[in-house]
């Protein structure tokens, strides 16, 4: 079998879920992830344009994102990340007003802004403080739990803590649809995760079988191939820069610490004891 796109790639997940003529695949994701109720399912959802995020030119990633309106004329928002960046409740506040303030045009009414969610895949522990791997925001009064307004909506989904979950078999796909789904981004690297979804495709759903299908398919296609190594090249340099960036601000605060102990008359051993840094380094320090 040919090796499939690995789907945590944004631009393999955006040409999956966020391509014209994959409508179905994208809304069977979203009744999954926003669990409506029955009478309230997705039926159809419209993409829009990604580029709401036009003038920030430094950000090139926006472009990637899958940007959805449903029927009752609802924004949403999915973006998936690989690599760490510590900013994202910042990055999705931000994407969330400019996706919430581009539904304004001229004339337009306060009462007429649609709801508006964004969610966010990420292949990271980025929530250590909570165990479930799907969270959802809201606005709430702090005290009372009173809801705000309905307006916003945030949703953090975290792979690691599904993956530990469906190893110790606590989720089942067979059950979950969004467990199913979110495995799917999962399975190009694990043979039995792919042989249950394939086995789930055949026997239920016929929704994932055409998402597998199409998985398929694209993974063949000598374009789509071409963008993508290109896109997961870029990934891979990014996600090595982070580390160097990390690396380096660990050594400065160790100096930073070694230096206020230096000041404070404290012993050479000691210092290297506890930081780490060998005598040499300490003594460098000193005469700096």
């Amino acid at each position: 079998m040919t090796k499939r796109l690995d789907l945590r790639v944004d631009f393999a997940f955006k040409s999956l879920f966020g391509t014209h003529g994959n409508e179905s695949i994208l809304a069977a994701f979203l009744n999954a992830a926003l669990r409506f109720p029955d009478e309230k399912k997705i039926q159809t959802v419209q993409l829009l344009d990604p580029h709401f995020n036009k003038e920030n030119q430094e950000d090139k990633r926006s472009i990637l994102d899958v940007h959805a309106q449903l029927e009752d004329g609802s924004r949403v928002n999915i973006e998936i990340q690989l690599n760490n960046k510590h900013d994202m409740e910042k990055r999705t506040l931000y994407y969330w007003s400019k996706m919430y303030s581009s539904q304004m045009k001229e004339g337009m009414d306060y009462g007429e802004l649609c709801k508006t969610i964004t969610i966010n895949i990420v292949n990271f522990r980025y929530l250590s403080h909570i165990h479930e791997y799907h969270s959802t925001f809201q606005l709430y009064e702090r005290e009372q739990k009173l809801l705000l307004t309905d307006m916003l909506e945030i949703h953090f989904m975290e792979l690691p803590k599904l993956l530990i979950k469906w190893r110790n078999r606590e989720v089942d796909p067979r059950e979950d649809q969004l467990v199913r789904w979110l495995l799917l981004l999962e399975a190009s690297e694990d043979e039995e995760i792919t042989q249950v979804l394939e086995e789930i495709a055949m026997q239920e759903d016929q929704v994932l079988k055409k998402a597998m299908d199409e998985w398929e398919r694209v993974s063949q296609d000598p374009e789509v191939l071409l963008a993508y190594e290109a896109r997961r090249k870029a990934l891979l340099d990014e996600k090595s820069a982070l580390k160097r960036a990390e690396k380096k601000g660990k050594e400065e605060a160790i100096k930073a610490m070694a230096i206020g102990m230096i000041q404070e008359g404290i012993a050479n051993n000691v210092i290297s004891k506890l930081t780490g840094l060998s005598i040499k380094e300490i003594e460098m320090l000193r005469h700096q």
